[in-house]
């Protein structure tokens, strides 16, 4: 079948793009510009050609199908060219269900945070203990090198994304992979351009914990009353989870050199003594999670400790890209405020004494949004410094009014006394960090795109501090 991807730069079509090229079908793309990395580099070494930016003439090879991805709106001349042409399409929810999830046992991880490093654990954990799993995820882990893989076995891993599923379906996402078993990471109000408010988001997650089947194990986080709202009524079986509380919680937690030492609750038992390479409150509940829903699916061999203590994490998901100079350098997915926060918490836990220079891209919805305006304030409390791009400008006629005033959030963090500054251009930005840097410092770039590269051009710069002997 030929295949044609509308929308191909995104983590999780490009993913649904290799799993259709992984099957034999000829596949193609198109996008507004070419991807980004590492979306670009991984389609460039799939062999799947992408087209941009978007025209109707990208679908005279005649695809038998059109996969259309969510950022395609009605009017796109390729969408119109599509349908004048009467060529078959439907979403990439769909496309995954029908041809990937059917008969599976698909298990979904959901939560307006720690879905990608969840549901990357969850894979990996499967696949280390021999259960071959298949898997899409909207990120890549370091131990697969992909965002995807077709099943061996009957489970298929899914991070679960309450973003709305094409212009022609405006549900969830979530909705159509059909959960045999899944988590409520945690519910908080995010995705301000498609939901009014928070009511709207936990009863798009309550949507989605009522399609589980009767009795099919589903996660909660112990004390969110977010969660809980969303998960009351259904019919699945209901687990909580947490650090010191839920049936499935951490005990007797020890953090040194980067890494936790805990053991597993299950209620009063414990589930063994384990070693996580994740570093940060966030992540052990993470870990607590998917720890805890392989027991809930029986999902357990005596390897389960070993293949958690090799998990290589995530790329940009506290990513460290390289030391130099004797200060480390970050890259990370956080953007919404919460995920701000608690990346930079972690950080300061698995670097004691260090100072934290922040780099910060206001490029996603939720980052451009004035909605969140003073939750940034309190998000960059802990980082020493902080150092801000201009926000991504997209063509989606957001008013002024509703825009973030930069200005105004690098005055208020300035008043509480940490040092904080726009500088528009990224060599200057880069060489402003690497100028503000000591041996010790961690530099942390923060955000939903490659970010210009800037970790690159910092390490360059902070290596040719080191060739020529700087010690500053």
């Amino acid at each position: 079948m030929k295949i044609h991807i509308m929308g191909i730069g995104g983590t999780a079509m490009s993913a649904v793009a290799g799993l259709m090229k992984d099957s034999g079908h000829e596949v193609r793309g198109s996008d507004r510009v070419h991807p980004y990395p590492p979306v670009g580099d991984l389609l460039d070494n799939l062999g799947i050609p992408v087209m941009h930016p978007y025209d109707p003439s990208n679908l005279d090879w005649e695809p038998d199908l059109v996969v259309v991805g969510n950022v395609i709106r009605r009017d796109n001349p390729e969408a119109e060219a599509m349908r004048e042409r009467q060529i078959p399409f439907m979403s990439f929810p769909q496309a995954l269900r029908e041809h990937y999830l059917a008969g599976r046992f698909p298990m979904v991880v959901t939560g307006t945070h720690g879905k990608t490093t969840t549901s990357s654990l969850i894979a990996w954990l499967l696949h280390a203990q021999g259960y071959e799993p298949g898997y899409l995820i909207g990120g890549v882990p370091l131990d697969f090198g992909t965002n995807f893989r077709p099943a061996g076995g009957k489970f298929f891993v899914v991070e679960g994304d309450e973003y709305d599923t094409a212009y022609f379906d405006k549900g969830p996402k979530f909705l159509h992979y059909a959960p045999q078993a899944a988590i409520i990471n945690n519910v908080e109000f995010d995705h301000a351009d498609i939901y009014a408010d928070l009511e709207a988001v936990i009863s798009a997650f309550r949507r989605f914990a009522r399609i589980m089947p009767a009795g099919a194990p589903l996660l909660v986080p112990a004390g969110d009353k977010n969660a809980a709202a969303a998960s009351a009524g259904s019919d699945a079986a209901l687990r909580s989870f947490g650090i010191e509380s839920g049936f499935w919680h951490a005990a007797d937690v020890s953090w040194s050199g980067g890494k936790v030492l805990f053991e597993l609750m299950a209620g009063d038992v414990s589930a063994g003594r384990f070693v996580s390479p994740l570093f940060g409150r966030h992540n052990l509940a993470n870990t607590v999670a998917a720890l805890g829903l392989l027991h809930e699916t029986g999902c357990v061999t005596p390897d389960l400790a070993r293949a958690l203590a090799s998990f290589a994490g995530v790329r940009k998901r506290q990513e460290i890209k390289g030391v130099a100079a004797g200060v480390t350098v970050i890259d990370d997915f956080a953007h919404h405020p919460t995920a701000v926060r608690e990346t930079i918490l972690a950080v300061c836990n698995a670097f004691p004494g260090s100072r934290i220079i922040g780099l910060f891209e206001p490029e996603s919805n939720t980052s451009r949004r004035r909605v969140f305006q003073n939750e940034y304030v309190e998000a960059f409390a802990e980082a020493d410094q902080i150092l801000f791009c201009a926000p991504l400008e997209k063509n989606d006629n957001l008013p002024p009014e509703m825009k973030i005033d930069m200005a105004r959030l690098v005055a208020d963090i300035n008043a509480r006394g940490t040092p904080a500054a726009i500088i528009p251009d990224i060599d200057e930005l880069a060489a402003a960090a690497v100028e503000a840097a000591r041996p010790g410092d961690v530099i942390m770039g923060m955000s939903g795109r490659d970010f210009y590269g800037v970790h690159q051009k910092v390490l360059d710069r902070l290596r040719e501090r080191e060739r020529v002997g700087d010690g500053v």
